[in-house]
């Protein structure tokens, strides 16, 4: 052997036990059976499979921010936002929404505002008179076509003329 190189040897007559560690199987050295819990048992973890996006009342912000002006002491900010799992974002985030007034966000879509909820009404009443203009465009067509079977003489409408 040279210098500077090591060999891993098993001792002569036993073969490394299953998840003992083996180098060369890309495994960890010291992985195994004496990284398990006391017991042999692996217990559930506590992280979820899916990341759960966390929520704040508007009291629970209030009262970190007012925490954090109280804070006078080096790294006693650092020490709240440790003890309350939260991060430096949070903080300023949640001192801009103090600064401009707190209020609960609401979730989901906004709400339209008027002019738009009139401009969505108008082209819903504009496309429906659309359909029963083509309709009675239609029915026309078909009277015509009736009447000269029938060699019935239909009154004209001069075009300047309205009733």
């Amino acid at each position: 052997m040279s210098a500077g190189t090591w060999e891993v040897r098993p001792q002569e007559g036993s073969a490394p036990a299953p998840g003992a560690g083996g180098l060369g199987r890309g495994e960890a050295p010291g992985a195994g059976a004496a990284a398990l819990p006391p017991g042999g048992e692996v217990r559930e973890t506590e992280v979820g499979a899916r990341p759960r996006r966390r929520h704040f009342s508007a009291e629970y912000k209030l009262k970190i921010v007012e925490a954090a002006e109280r804070c006078r002491g080096r790294g006693e900010i650092g020490a709240l936002l440790r003890r309350e799992g939260l991060y430096s974002s949070h903080l300023t985030t949640w001192r801009r929404e103090a600064l401009a007034g707190l209020q609960e966000r609401r979730r989901g879509r906004k709400p339209a505002s008027a002019e738009r909820r009139r401009i969505e009404q108008l082209e819903r009443e504009n496309a429906r008179l659309k359909r029963c203009l083509e309709q009675a465009g239609t029915i026309i067509e078909v009277q015509k076509k009736v009447s000269s079977l029938l060699g019935i003489t239909l009154p004209t409408v001069d075009e300047g003329e309205s009733d």
